[in-house]
């Protein structure tokens, strides 16, 4: 779909209100929180029929657009009108307690399948090859993410160091910043937050980039903190529920951006890849043949 003349995707506008409503403050957050619980209905209001609904200014409706991306509440309504011609996409699905197993596996594919679909639509060749151009050139590469994200960081640095690339993933603070503190100049850091705004991946990249390393962001909010600090910004998407806290959704989008970023490399760097690819694949077999129980038997 085209992008509505602010640089915005309506097929990911309720993405990125998403990402961004943590950063909002509190008039705007309610101004947006309708947007994602009704973007078809505030597509129809005026602003001062919106301004009634939602208790806000007309000026906070404004600024919020702004905020957004947009010129101004024409722009974003507009936006919102072309996304409502998707219905199926602006449907929360939220999981309930006494949903069927049959129905749980329906939305949860579908959340996950949006999250893929919306993080593709904001994942751009060009930023992505930047990040592949510094994990290239790097002597070394380290990877923080805490919670759900740790999980994330350890599947890039684990995917790096099949390749033959010197990676590292920290969950614990205090060994981020033992480590972020000895990157030099050429080194990356990669920090993964979904919110963009967890202190233990912060703080370690801060550090990184002070040390001279080339800081990457990956987060579903564009205006977190992280994303202002990082020299590269990777945005991922994902809407969580009560039964979704912090984890699947938005893990499985971090996930695919990290794949591209793996195969980017892989492909820069294909010779030296393969032969990697294939001595610890002949290591892991080797291993495996040896310890297996069938071979320990007299």
């Amino acid at each position: 779909m085209d992008d509505n003349g602010n640089g915005m995707r309506a097929d990911t506008l309720v993405a990125t209100v998403r990402g961004v409503l943590p950063s909002l403050t509190p008039a705007a957050r309610t101004v947006a929180q309708l947007i994602l619980e009704d973007p078809a209905t505030v597509a129809r209001s005026t602003i001062t029929e919106l301004s009634a609904a939602s208790g806000t200014s007309e000026a906070t409706i404004v600024r919020t657009a702004r905020l957004l991306g947009f010129a101004g509440y024409p722009q974003l309504r507009l936006a919102l009108a072309a996304a409502a011609a998707q219905p199926d996409r602006l449907v929360p699905g939220d999981l309930a307690p006494d949903d069927p197993l049959s129905e749980v596996i329906q939305k949860v594919a579908r959340a996950e399948s949006e999250a893929i679909n919306d993080t593709v639509a904001q994942l751009t060749s060009e930023r992505l090859g930047l990040v592949v151009d510094a994990i290239v050139g790097a002597r070394r590469i380290d990877a923080y993410g805490v919670g759900a994200s740790g999980l994330v960081a350890e599947d890039v640095a684990q995917k790096l160091l099949r390749i033959g690339l010197s990676s590292h993933a920290f969950q614990d603070a205090h060994l981020a910043l033992t480590s972020a503190v000895l990157l030099k100049d050429g080194d990356v850091a990669i920090g993964i937050s979904t919110s963009g705004e967890t202190p233990d991946v912060i703080e370690p990249l801060r550090r990184a980039g002070e040390a001279g390393a080339t800081t990457v962001a990956i987060t579903n909010n564009p205006r977190s903190s992280i994303a202002e600090l990082a020299e590269h910004v990777l945005i991922s998407a994902g809407r969580e529920t009560e039964f979704r806290p912090g984890a699947l959704a938005s893990r499985i989008s971090q996930l695919l951006v990290v794949d591209c970023v793996f195969v980017g490399v892989a492909q820069r760097t294909y010779d030296s890849s393969q032969e990697a690819l294939a001595s610890t694949r002949r290591a892991v077999s080797e291993f495996t043949r040896r310890t297996s129980p069938a071979r320990r038997q007299p």
